[in-house]
């Protein structure tokens, strides 16, 4: 049998590139933990963003240990960020060293550590920053108020004491002018009936400053004690329309037939803002009454704002009516392409099954038309979609996505395979995760790992 000459250098290229396909696969992950073991705070500034963007946290252990090691105040303040707006434990002991050990850090570090236990609610940290504000350090305050009301609402007892302390820090010392407001809404963020009388007596004070009745307001809503639903009555007819907007959005948590005849009445206010908080409330107690208004409202309103929440009230009313106004409000190519795309949205929520082929339709009707805002909004509504019986028109478009689509339509065509289980595209996922751009590349890995497609090595 005779062997072309050129057959050895197929052979060595072959394998040259097998080898570099392996390498792009493994070298992200081996980038990123060298990053965090030697790199500069602005290369693992830079890493975070990076991770925070791609929505990774498979490196989450490496920048625990990382902060364990390093007093570097951009490093420690990017990872608290990073950490606390997933709302994730783990760097509960660093953070409360900080404060502990503030004269040691940066205002930053021990800012971000503050923010850091609020936001993921550490029960631990209660004493710990109410010890902080007793020490009355003006830097530290404002921070620190918000951080103990959200970390006091982890449990009831917690809620009372960190309640307590607030109010008196309140009526009995000088958080500022400034920090007033801050004290109010922690207040609101315990969820601790404790302060109910004194955010009554705020509400009610015709002489106090409007910011911080509203702020009352919000806090009595967070709160929920029907204590405090007849002060909030009690403004919703005052002359201030910011106050009065406010009152409207509190009664949300409350029920009975007077809270939804003031409700229905806001939709009637010639201020932008009570009609919003007309919507708001309705949404929050899926008020099925308030649907003719909302309809009214999203197809007629003179502010967008107001017709967006409007639609969201709908989606969260859901509901034969409601669904059947979403419906009427996507399909209909005048309205504007704001109301098409948040209207598909809801649809997609409260009907998925029935919408995603209509969804498909229209998303299709604006790419043929050239109408690239509504296009590129329809491509996100089906992008985070998930639908409980995919059809054929929808792995169809999916798969289309995958082998033809343009950078976005291949990233957005793997979520739909990931948050719908289309394994019948492993052949297609596998086959983008030797895609040129590694964008596509490692959301095509991560795809076939959520869905269990093995990624065969080449030979």
């Amino acid at each position: 049998m005779k062997v072309n000459k050129y057959f050895p250098y197929f052979c060595t290229l072959f394998f040259l590139l097998i080898n570099t396909f392996l390498y792009a696969q493994n070298n992200d992950e081996a980038s990123h933990r060298a990053t965090i073991q030697f790199g500069t705070e602005t290369e693992i500034a830079n890493l975070i963003q990076s991770l925070r963007s791609e929505n990774i946290d498979y490196l989450d252990d490496e920048l625990i240990k990382l902060i364990d090691t390093t007093r570097n105040q951009r490093i420690l303040s990017g990872v608290f960020g990073f950490f606390g707006e997933r709302e994730k434990p783990g760097l509960e002991t660093r953070a409360i060293k900080a404060i502990t050990e503030r004269d040691d850090e940066t205002n930053e570090t021990v800012v971000s550590a503050i923010d850091y236990l609020g936001r993921i609610k550490s029960a631990a940290s209660v004493p710990v920053i109410i010890e902080l504000l007793d020490t009355q350090e003006r830097r530290f305050l404002n921070i620190g108020f918000r951080a103990l009301g959200r970390a006091g609402s982890a449990t009831p007892e917690l809620a009372d004491t960190a309640a307590d302390f607030l109010i008196d820090y309140y009526e009995n010392r000088d958080p500022g002018s400034d920090n007033q407001r801050e004290v109010i809404i922690a207040i609101g963020a315990t969820g601790s009936s404790v302060g109910v009388p004194l955010l009554i007596d705020i509400v009610t004070n015709t002489d106090e400053r409007i910011p911080l009745r509203i702020a009352a307001l919000d806090a009595l809503a967070k709160i929920g004690d029907p204590k405090g639903m007849e002060a909030i009555l009690g403004c919703v007819g005052t002359n201030d329309p910011n106050v009065r907007s406010a009152a409207v959005a509190a009664l949300g948590p409350f029920s009975g037939e007077e809270v939804e005849k003031v409700i229905l009445d806001a939709f009637r206010d010639s201020y932008y803002r009570t009609r919003i908080a007309a919507a708001q409330a309705s949404r929050d107690r899926k008020l099925v009454s308030a649907v003719p208004y909302l309809q009214y409202r999203a197809e007629r309103d003179d502010v967008p704002s107001v017709r967006d929440e409007c639609i969201r009230a709908l989606g969260a009313i859901a509901g034969e009516e409601a669904a059947g106004v979403l419906d009427t409000l996507f399909l209909e190519r005048k309205n504007s392409d704001r109301v098409r795309l948040v209207s598909a949205e809801m649809a997609m929520k409260v009907s998925p099954d029935k919408n995603i082929n209509k969804l498909i339709i229209e998303l299709e009707d604006s790419r043929v038309r050239n109408q690239t805002a509504l296009y590129n909004g329809l491509l996100k509504v089906l992008g985070e979609a998930i639908v409980p019986t995919p059809t054929q028109e929808y792995e169809a478009i999916t798969r289309r996505f995958m082998t033809n689509g343009t950078l976005i339509e291949k990233l957005y065509s793997l979520d739909m395979a990931a948050n719908n289980n289309l394994r019948a595209l492993s052949v297609e996922i596998v086959e983008l995760t030797k895609d040129k751009n590694e964008s596509i590349a490692r959301r095509a890995r991560r795809t076939a790992e959520t869905l269990g497609i093995t990624i065969p090595e080449r030979e």
